[in-house]
């Protein structure tokens, strides 16, 4: 996926964003980030794309950026000041300086989604979080997309690469990212309008009970894990060791007799 391609794209995830299910979207996904965001703390956190949404409202650090992917900046629809235009398989951030990276459906639309999560892994200072948003291709949602495929009538942007959620926790895995929360959501079936939408509302209420992996919606939350090193004891403790040897009992007798 070429740059062109790829800001056309964009373009046309923002305008189905828009639409009542990416109002759908957009509502479920800033209650979620608003709960795991809260109790993350550090000094420095970015969100990437889709400014549509306010990934840190609820989340406390001193230093936050809204950054965009695209060559043109989008109007904000949260009233933040988008801080800059970056590629997103190149973070222009000093390793080791992020306490938190949010890639709301970044990942969907980037043409090297492991470069993406290979620089954020990068940026992330050890012990830092990243949270992924994305669609489920494994939900009535993917079946309706894959049906688009078929018919050409798409009911999500036809562009976006959707990505499962086992996947992307085995690409973390690999980036020794462990996964600390998941979260799915959005359990409505694929309709146009508000008002099917608000119909299937006890969807939504039952879903994560009886149909929990079908969310049209995924959030993966991860922890950057550095490996540790071997503790040695202090050399004492070897000394020690040493005096406290004791003596055969061969000798023990030798000593006895020549006493």
């Amino acid at each position: 996926m070429d740059s062109a391609t790829s800001d056309e794209s964009i373009i046309a995830f923002d305008k189905w964003l828009e639409t009542p299910p990416g109002a759908y979207v957009r509502a479920w996904e800033q209650a979620c980030l608003d709960k795991m965001v809260a109790n993350i703390f550090g000094f420095n956190a970015v969100q990437i794309g889709m400014p549509q949404i306010d990934a840190l409202a609820a989340n406390r650090m001193p230093h936050q950026w809204l950054a965009d992917i695209r060559l043109h900046p989008r109007q904000s629809g949260t009233g933040r000041a988008v801080a800059v235009t970056l590629d997103s398989e190149e973070l222009p951030f000093a390793t080791n300086s992020m306490d938190l990276v949010v890639l709301p459906h970044v990942l969907e639309f980037s043409a090297e989604p492991h470069q993406v999560l290979r620089e954020v892994e990068r940026v992330l200072i050890p012990e830092g979080q990243v949270i992924v948003c994305g669609f489920n291709p494994v939900s009535l949602w993917g079946l309706r997309q894959v049906r688009g495929r078929l018919t050409g009538s798409h009911y999500l942007p036809k562009a976006g690469e959707f990505i499962s959620m086992p996947r992307i926790k085995d690409w973390l895995k690999l980036l020794n990212m462990g996964v600390s929360q998941t979260q799915l959501g959005c359990y409505a079936p694929a309709c146009r309008t508000e008002r099917w939408l608000a119909r299937y509302n006890f969807m939504d209420r039952a879903g994560p009970n009886y149909w929990p992996y079908f969310g049209a919606v995924y959030m993966v939350q991860a922890i950057k894990r550095v490996k540790g090193m071997r503790l040695i004891g202090p050399a004492w403790k070897q000394k020690t060791a040493k005096a406290g040897v004791p003596v055969p009992a061969a000798n023990k007798h030798k000593e006895s007799i020549d006493g």
